[in-house]
Order: structure tokens, then sequence, then C-alpha cells
């Protein structure tokens, strides 16, 4: 048995760009920029930037939710793509077919203050639950048991 699976976490590189394919299925894609976990000595650590694409409902997720900037969590599987370019060479390209999509900021980094991470996710819920207020929750950090 084989095992594809991959999980990143980083910026995205610009707003995510969502369209439909001819039968109306939602895709959206975007690239994080990610960066390595390690760096040699008197280098700066080194960013990779990742395709990732979404589909259907995880597509209007992305789209609605994301924008350039915003620190995402991806996990998905890694998918290899060969094709033709325009001088008839061979090319292969990589991206990532994220099965969910998490936020990766905390609340502190978007500015709103604020104790805690948001980790809501979305994997294939209906497209009205995207649309459910949510309440907010103040958290003392000395009630948290770790």
């Amino acid at each position: 048995m084989a095992l594809n699976r991959i999980t990143i976490m980083g910026r995205l590189t610009r707003d995510p760009e969502r369209r439909e394919t001819q039968s109306g299925i939602a895709v959206t894609s975007f690239t994080l920029a990610v960066d390595r976990d390690f760096k040699s000595d008197g280098e700066e650590r080194k960013v990779d930037f990742i395709d990732c694409v979404a589909w259907r409902h995880t597509a209007d997720f992305v789209a609605k939710y994301f924008d350039k900037g915003k620190m995402a969590v991806v996990d998905g599987r890694l998918e290899l793509r060969d094709w033709k370019d325009k001088d008839g060479n061979n090319r292969r390209s990589a991206e990532v077919i994220a099965n969910s999509v998490y936020f990766g900021d905390s609340k502190k980094d978007e500015g709103g203050g604020g104790n805690g991470f948001r980790n809501e996710s979305h994997q294939t819920a209906p497209a009205q639950e995207l649309t459910q207020d949510f309440e907010q929750i103040d958290i003392d950090d000395g009630d948290l048991p770790f």
C-alpha cells in the first residue's frame, strides 16, 4: 500500500483564484510561501513556493476566507503532472491537492487581539455552514491546562 499525504504551512503569495469547470465544479488555485525548517550557517532561511489546488467546498472556503499574506495550513496529497511547453519541451509540475485547509494565523496576528489561535477548518461541509456567524469567546490563559 502506498501513502501520499502532505501537510504544509505558509503564507499565500497572492489572492486565491477561484473558477469553475465546465460542469460547474468550483476549483481554487493558490500558492504558499513555505519556509524550510533548516538553514546553512551564514545564509538566510530559504523559501519554497508551493502551488496548491482546492476543489468543491474547500475551494469555496479558501476563496472566501483567505487572501494574500494569510497563513494557511494545507493537508492533502502531492500530485505530479507531465506536460509540454509551447516549444514542445517536456515539463513536470508538482502541486498539492488540498483535502483540508486551516487558518494558520493567530487572532493577535490578524490585529484582533485576544488569546489563542483560530483553528477553524473546512473539509466538505455544505456551503450554508460557511455563512453561519460564530460567537467570540474570550479565554483566560490561566484557565488552560498547558
